[in-house]
């Protein structure tokens, strides 16, 4: 059970779905029902017909011809058991449920941009900051399948950041997202990396079942981070990285710049390197070297004040990187935003870039 983020689906129109899911329910007879699949049709009535205004009466008709005499309400669509909530929930089956809940996204994104983002593939490593990526990517459903990597399990001192209950502590981060997006989505395919991302296992998370159109680097690792970017422009893969520090976002396009330095060239002794000398060097980092290869990658010049307090104090006062989750939430908006578009053609450079709160909301600049 504490590895479980996948839910069962049941297609009760299919003879052998129904049985067993009327065994399941026979043999766990305490499990919650959520059944409020008429609503969802009626949803659908609706977005199919936005000019019309429909009663209450001519609804009802219009779900029970669309359900048609030969299928009960009950077998229509899906029925999603979550183990892990003792629930089964009855649901539109996969086309109709993206036709419903992305109907509010258009025309920010279009019918065609929907049909087109289902076949994208994004990757995740890194869930502190990870997480609000990915959920955010899932509500806004701009892929359909995720491929998530972080070996660390919550702990209360990241709940300042993680949405997540009490509950949930001593989880591993990767299964509390999967299960959060199967909650929301039980159609988006996601995967998890439980045991992290390593040189054993990069090449499978970047092109197992077909090679990833985004790669999201969030980790804390300083090894993989320069793993996943040598791997990912092997690969001609794109990658995106929130640093969660001024609001900086880097952009390095490896799809469309096969020979572009990691990092914008910032850290070129690396360059060069066979993956084994590269795992040699990166093994077992000091502290202190792990902060001198973040200064060369992100340039004290663009952290914070605050940040820089914090690299000072580190293992002195505070234990682990500082970060808030209106910083963090910023990130999942920032990332999914430029993703989309890059996944949809319409943003195709490398750089670096800044949304800055305390640089652009001061008193001084108010009207």
């Amino acid at each position: 059970m504490n590895t479980t983020y996948r839910p069962l689906l049941f297609r009760r129109r299919n003879g052998q779905d129904a049985e067993a899911m009327d065994q399941l329910l026979l043999e766990k007879p305490h499990i919650e029902s959520v059944d409020t699949i008429y609503a969802q049709l009626g949803e659908l009535i609706k977005v199919r017909n936005p000019t019309e205004k429909i009663t209450d009466d001519k609804r009802h008709l219009l779900i029970m011809a669309h359900v048609q005499p030969d299928t009960s309400l009950e077998d229509y669509g899906v029925w999603a058991y979550y183990p892990w909530l003792n629930k089964i929930v009855h649901l539109l089956d996969e086309e109709e449920f993206i036709e419903v809940r992305t109907n509010r996204n258009v025309y920010k994104i279009s019918f065609e941009e929907v049909q087109a983002l289902r076949k994208k593939k994004i990757g995740v490593i890194g869930l502190s900051v990870g997480q609000s990526v990915a959920v955010t990517m899932a509500m806004e459903r701009i892929c359909g399948e995720l491929r998530l990597g972080d070996f660390d399990t919550l702990e209360l001192s990241n709940m300042n950041r993680i949405r997540a209950g009490v509950h949930h502590l001593g989880e591993n981060k990767t299964i509390i997202t999967a299960r959060q997006i199967a909650e929301m989505d039980p159609y988006i395919q996601v995967s998890c990396y439980s045991e992290g991302i390593n040189f054993q296992n990069i090449d499978d998370f970047l092109t197992g079942n077909g090679a990833l159109d985004m790669l999201v680097e969030e980790c804390d690792g300083i090894d993989v981070k320069i793993l996943s970017r040598l791997k990912a422009r092997e690969f001609g893969i794109p990658v995106i990285m929130d640093t969660n520090d001024k609001g900086m976002l880097d952009i390095e396009r490896f799809d469309l710049e096969r020979d572009r330095p990691i990092f914008h060239g910032r850290l070129s002794a690396i360059e060069g390197q066979s993956f084994a000398e590269l795992e040699k060097t990166l093994k077992d980092l000091t502290i202190q070297q792990k902060i001198q290869y973040l200064v060369e990658i992100i340039g004290m010049e663009n952290v914070s004040e605050a940040m820089k307090l914090s690299l000072q104090e580190m293992n002195r006062t505070i234990t682990g990187w500082p970060q808030l989750a209106s910083a963090v939430m910023l990130g999942g908006a920032m990332v999914t935003d430029v993703t989309r578009r890059s996944l949809l053609g319409k943003f195709s450079i490398s750089g670096r870039y800044f949304v800055d709160f305390e640089d652009l909301i001061q008193e001084e600049k108010a009207n």
